[in-house]
């Protein structure tokens, strides 16, 4: 009699140890996706500072000023939703968009000299690498959390709950992968 209730007992008892672990790692993936929007947010800020820093001194480069506009509309549109593989993606042509830009500086001399400039650049720079490590701090939870949704037998308790497997945020190709260089 002892013996089945031990068991059924030591079952719930691991149900709820199981689904715990799952809860913190759900949330420590939750909290790291916060982290993400956060400096997506402040390097969104930063861009309308920086394309009018340039057109001070480039006002005839118009297409590249209106390409980065739009990119950077679609960036926070993706980042809304809250997918990373669609922010992921939208971040991608934003870099490009900003690697335009910086192209373009380059041939003003005087913008590169610019204090203003050359602060925001520090400060863009700043939000890149925060968002880099933010960035790995997600995919890191996102791993574990997949790993527990997929593993037996905390495989069985997420099931039951509804804990689903996560996207990771993840630049597109390996032409994007490359190091981009800014020299100013």
């Amino acid at each position: 009699m002892w013996i089945p209730l031990a068991i059924i007992v030591l079952l719930l008892l691991m149900v709820v140890v199981i689904y715990n672990g799952l809860v913190t790692l759900r949330n420590r993936a939750d909290e790291a996706w916060s982290d993400i929007d956060v400096q997506l947010k402040r390097r969104y800020d930063l861009i309308p500072n920086l394309v009018e820093a340039v057109k001070g001194y480039a006002s005839h480069e118009r297409g590249v000023f209106e390409e980065v506009t739009k990119a950077r509309s679609a960036a926070m549109q993706a980042e809304a939703s809250g997918d990373p593989k669609k922010v992921g993606e939208a971040e991608n042509m934003l870099s490009d968009t900003l690697k335009s830009l910086f192209a373009v500086s380059e041939n003003y001399p005087d913008l590169k000299a610019s204090n203003n400039f050359m602060e925001l650049q520090r400060e863009l720079r700043d939000t890149e690498d925060k968002i880099q490590a933010s960035r790995r701090f997600y995919n890191s939870n996102v791993r574990d959390l997949n790993i527990k949704t997929q593993a037996f037998p905390s495989s069985v308790i997420a099931g039951i709950f509804g804990f689903k497997k996560r996207e990771f945020f993840e630049i597109g190709d390996a032409k994007e992968r490359e190091v981009v260089k800014v020299n100013f």
